[in-house]
């Protein structure tokens, strides 16, 4: 029950910087869509690049740093994960509820469904998640994630090995 809700956690804290990024503007997220768009948005005077690389590592070094002391904390502080299997397991569990969450809702269903993700004056542009970036995210959702587990669990092991 408790990963569950660690799952859950993990979700919103990929979800409420998507929601900050976007609540004073969708222009200010605009590292998160494609080239094409970025330049797009940049060439209408929405954003300037230094601006927008200035909010992609922002919203990279906070979501990323958020996310991992979570995830390390959840697995060895709360559910008191030892070893390096039962360690890995868990991160990995709480990394594919992320990437899933970021696939399907996020991705498929925010950024492609809704009127939410769309920067006027790119609509030519659109779909803003093109196939090819869709597989890359897939690929990086199910052979990354493990990776990334098999990593933090292993950085953690001399720590937490016994």
């Amino acid at each position: 029950m408790i990963l569950i809700l660690e799952c859950l956690v993990v979700c919103f804290i990929l979800f409420m910087p998507c929601v900050i990024a976007i609540a004073n503007g969708i222009h200010n997220a605009a590292f998160l869509f494609e080239p094409d768009v970025q330049g797009r948005v940049i060439e209408m005077g929405l954003i300037t690049k230094d601006r927008m690389n200035r909010n992609k590592r922002l919203f990279k070094f906070t979501t990323l740093t958020v996310m991992i002391a979570f995830v390390l904390w959840a697995v060895y502080g709360i559910n008191g994960a030892r070893g390096f299997w039962q360690p890995f397991w868990q991160i990995l569990l709480l990394a594919m509820a992320e990437g899933l969450f970021d696939r399907f809702f996020i991705d498929f269903y925010w950024v492609g469904h809704t009127k939410a993700w769309t920067i006027p004056g790119t609509e030519d542009l659109k779909p803003y998640i093109p196939r090819k970036t869709r597989m890359i995210k897939w690929l990086i959702t199910i052979v990354g994630n493990p990776i990334i587990a098999a990593v933090l669990a292993g950085i953690m092991f001399p720590i937490f090995g016994h």
